[in-house]
Formats: structure tokens, C-alpha cells, sequence
């Protein structure tokens, strides 16, 4: 941490258009190009250009760089995490927050930024901005420059990809990310001595999500995986307990944005969802 201190961010400095391509970029893996449909109107390449890779840190999910060539727009997909996000654009440099969101939708891509991410694991939280108040936006942060950015009352030195880790175990120590230890039970499974009331209080607390929310969205997002692979939609609906292929449906509307049959012929157009996920350790 740089030893300059500056007023803390005030939720609520939001750009929806440019967070709205940002956050669901942060749900995403690997790489995605337009469908075969679009092609005569680019004739150069389109695409996005992802590599992701998982953390060993409790802290983290996953570490991402992107790089974005003649895409427009994308759809963008349901996500359980928020992150800290950092790029750069002609010249000029941005660091935001992205929260949590919960439903799918269209987002502006802006052409020719490069972008690293940090997705945080589900249940940690900052003390500056509540995650409830992220859910569906995001908080840009003042004063970025390629080298600092202002978050928490503190400069802090912005990360690649490759020390995105050593910011995180800095922001830990100073208090600035912090993690509920009763919603890090109930993700390993525990049932914690308390009521189901509390239990429920303190986890939309630390994620904005209900865990039904939680349990929602990556079902749908693990089913749009596997009718990308080629798994029959009854297959899937027994896989991850759906009632029926109706429910499944629904699922895939509200937090995908794609059809059963749009996964398995991979059109519909760029999506923020890896359907062919590799990633890196």
C-alpha cells in the first residue's frame, strides 16, 4: 500500500453502460467469437480474448485478463461474485467494483481495452461499499492511475495478473476485504448454532444474494455448460434436480439469456459464459 491516504469512495459513482460490459466480463472464461451468422459484417476477426485462471487463495476465485476486438456488445450472464476490475483504453487508465448480478441482459463492449480481473469467493465482502449496494451495478474508483488506484481511504499499487494475489493478502491485512466466518461454515456445508433467520440475515449481508439466489444462478449457469457439451436438456433437468425441462427453460431466460437449443447450435451471439471453459492454475 502507497502511504498517501485519500477520502474514502462513495457508493453510488457509477458509468451503468461501460459496468454493464465490465461486470459481465468478470463472470467470464476463456474466449467467445460471434456466431457463424455474423460473419459477413466483420470481416476481420470478432471476438473477445480471455485467459482465467483459478487462485490457490480462499480469498480469490479466479484471476482474469481480457482483451476485446470488434465486439459491440454481448449477452451478459447471471454471477454470484464481485471483483475489483482494472483496464485500460486509449490511453487512459480505470479500475472499478463489480457486484453480484442477478439476471441476464445486453452489454456495450467497449472496442480495444485490455482489462485484468479479480473475482472474489463468495462470502467476502469490503468495508467500503456493503456488497448488497453492488448487486446489479458497480462503483467506479476515483483517481486510477496505470501504476495506483484509491480504494478504502488508502492508495493501493494496481495489480497484473500475476500479483493480483499479494494485493488481496494486503487488503485482508488491512481490514479492507474481510469474510463472515459463519457464511464461510455454510458454504462448506456446516450448520451453524444459530437460526435459519440469522443464518439467512448474515449471508444476504455478505454476498447480497439469498442462498436460494446462489443456488439458482450457478445451476443454470452449470446447465448452460453442459447443453453446450451436447447433454440431452432431460438429461440436464436430472442432473441438477429441475422439476421439469419448462423450469430448466425458465432458468436458462432469466439468468442466461439463451435457449436449450441456442447452447447446443452455439448461436444467439457473444455471451459472458465460457462454454468450452479452460482454465489455467
Amino acid at each position: 500500500m502507497i502511504g498517501r491516504t485519500v477520502p474514502d469512495i462513495q457508493p453510488g459513482e457509477t458509468n451503468p453502460d461501460s459496468y454493464a460490459a465490465i461486470i459481465a466480463w468478470a463472470r467470464s472464461r476463456g474466449r467467445w467469437t460471434l456466431p457463424y451468422d455474423s460473419a459477413a459484417a466483420y470481416p476481420a476477426p470478432v471476438e473477445l480474448r480471455f485467459e482465467t485462471r483459478r487462485s490457490d487463495s480462499p480469498w480469490v476465485d479466479t484471476v482474469w485478463t481480457c482483451t476485446s476486438e470488434q465486439v459491440t456488445a454481448m449477452t451478459s450472464v447471471a454471477g454470484v461474485r464481485w471483483g475489483l476490475v482494472f483496464w485500460e483504453q486509449d490511453g487512459r487508465a480505470y479500475a472499478a467494483i463489480t457486484g453480484p448480478e442477478t439476471r441476464t441482459g445486453t452489454a456495450p463492449v467497449p472496442e480495444g481495452a485490455t482489462f485484468t480481473g479479480i473475482e472474489f469467493a463468495v462470502g467476502t465482502s469490503l468495508r467500503a461499499v456493503p456488497t448488497p449496494m453492488l448487486v446489479d451495478g458497480g462503483v467506479e474508483l476515483p483517481d486510477t492511475t496505470r501504476r495506483t488506484f484509491r480504494l478504502d481511504g488508502a492508495r493501493w499499487e494496481t495489480p497484473g495478473p500475476d500479483d493480483a494475489e499479494a494485493l488481496v493478502e494486503r487488503l485482508v491485512r488491512a481490514g479492507t476485504v474481510a469474510r463472515d466466518p459463519l457464511v464461510a461454515e455454510v458454504l462448506r456445508g456446516h450448520r451453524p448454532d444459530v437460526s435459519g433467520r440469522t443464518v439467512e440475515r448474515r449471508f444476504r449481508a455478505a454476498t447480497g444474494l439469498t442462498r436460494g439466489a446462489v443456488r439458482q444462478i450457478e445451476r443454470a449457469c452449470t446447465a448452460a455448460e453442459l447443453l453446450a457439451a451436447g447433454d440431452p436438456a432431460a438429461d440436464v433437468v436430472t442432473k441438477l434436480d429441475y422439476f421439469d425441462e419448462p423450469h430448466l427453460a425458465r432458468a436458462l431466460r432469466s439468468y442466461v439469456g439463451r435457449t436449450a437449443r441456442q447452447l447446443r447450435e452455439g448461436t444467439g451471439g457473444a455471451i459472458a459464459l465460457d462454454l468450452n471453459q479452460r482454465l489455467t492454475s
